[in-house]
């Protein structure tokens, strides 16, 4: 009878195991970011993949596409909307074309100082709430944010001030950036994150809005300009990923939150992952002859009273509108409204 019983047990977990594996749900994403895979975020970016196909024991499969291989980076978001891929991980920033809000998830010049500052805007202080709508007004849902810190420009002559901006020729990317800097008597040019290099190779332009300190060095601009400003803080982007809307909301309930999770979790690593990076780099630029200024404080606060300035212009939409007064008032509770 025991022997029975214990066999009937063994056969009935058996087929609870059989019927799990049977049952179980193959998630299966085409990402694409615009970082190239040698880089600090393209690295980072990888992790991620390894986390979430770890955490789901291999049912969510990721094909991962680096330095916009597949569509040009602008053109991600919508390549991802319309089903060439499912997944964007690129940054809001690059639709600010299809809605002014975007600019206001993508990169809020002149605000935050720190990433931990803009996360908890997004977590915390309504942030994800707002941008909720925007994202699926375009049949998108926003997964969460990845930031690494402020950015450093790359230069062919020094940065050190305001006034340094005046004729200044630099790739841009498009949105708000433009606006602000052409007030400020530079020159622009927008153009994708992988035509920076040959561009300033060639001397198209005499600096770029690129990246961060780390990832910069990653690209190579350093080997061909020697002027960067260290710490950043003109630009702070939020790349994000977001999927098609109607390829999340068909995942199963437990691989949806591994990737939300996760985002979280390199949210911390990316923004950790740069403070060591950047400062790395900012000894070995300085060992081989590259300049690093330092902003002043009387500086800071003329690009941010500019910059903060240049927000309710470029905001023409409801979206954006409602954005901008989220951040400035949460910006005001961190002491940082100009």
């Amino acid at each position: 009878m025991k022997l029975r019983k214990l066999a009937a047990a063994l056969a009935g977990a058996t087929a609870l195991i059989a019927g799990t594996a049977i049952s179980a749900d193959t998630t299966k994403l085409r990402i694409q970011t615009h970082y190239a895979p040698e880089t600090v975020s393209g690295k980072l970016a990888a992790q991620y993949m390894e986390d979430i196909q770890a955490m789901s024991n291999g049912e969510i499969e990721v094909e991962m596409f680096y330095s916009s291989s597949v569509v040009k980076s602008v053109e991600t978001f919508d390549a991802a909307a319309t089903g060439i891929l499912d997944c964007d991980m690129t940054g809001g920033g690059y639709q600010t074309g299809k809605n002014s809000a975007f600019q206001f998830v993508g990169d809020i010049m002149g605000g935050y100082d720190t990433p931990y500052q803009q996360l908890s805007w997004l977590y915390f202080g309504g942030g994800k709430e707002a941008a909720a709508p925007l994202y699926n007004k375009y049949g998108m849902e926003l997964i969460g944010w990845w930031v690494y810190g402020q950015e450093s420009f790359a230069s062919s002559k020094p940065i050190e001030k305001v006034e340094d901006f005046k004729d200044w020729k630099f790739r841009s990317p498009p949105g708000m950036q433009t606006i602000i800097f052409e007030k400020l008597g530079a020159s622009p040019i927008v153009m994708d994150f992988t035509e920076i290099f040959t561009a300033l190779e060639t001397g198209i332009i005499d600096g770029a809005d690129a990246s961060g300190l780390a990832n910069n060095v990653g690209l190579g601009l350093y080997d061909i300009v020697k002027y960067a400003n260290f710490p950043g803080f003109h630009s702070m982007p939020s790349d994000h990923l977001a999927c098609n809307k109607a390829v999340f909301d068909a995942m199963p309930e437990h691989h949806q939150r591994i990737m939300k999770v996760a985002m979280e979790a390199l949210a911390l690593r990316t923004a950790l992952t740069f403070e060591k990076a950047n400062a790395e780099a900012a000894a070995k630029l300085r060992a081989d002859g590259v300049t690093l200024s330092q902003w002043s404080t009387e500086e800071l606060n003329k690009f941010r009273g500019a910059a903060q300035a240049a927000w309710g212009e470029f905001a023409d939409t409801p979206e954006a509108k409602a954005l901008v007064e989220s951040h400035l008032a949460y910006l005001e509770q961190l002491g940082l409204k100009q």
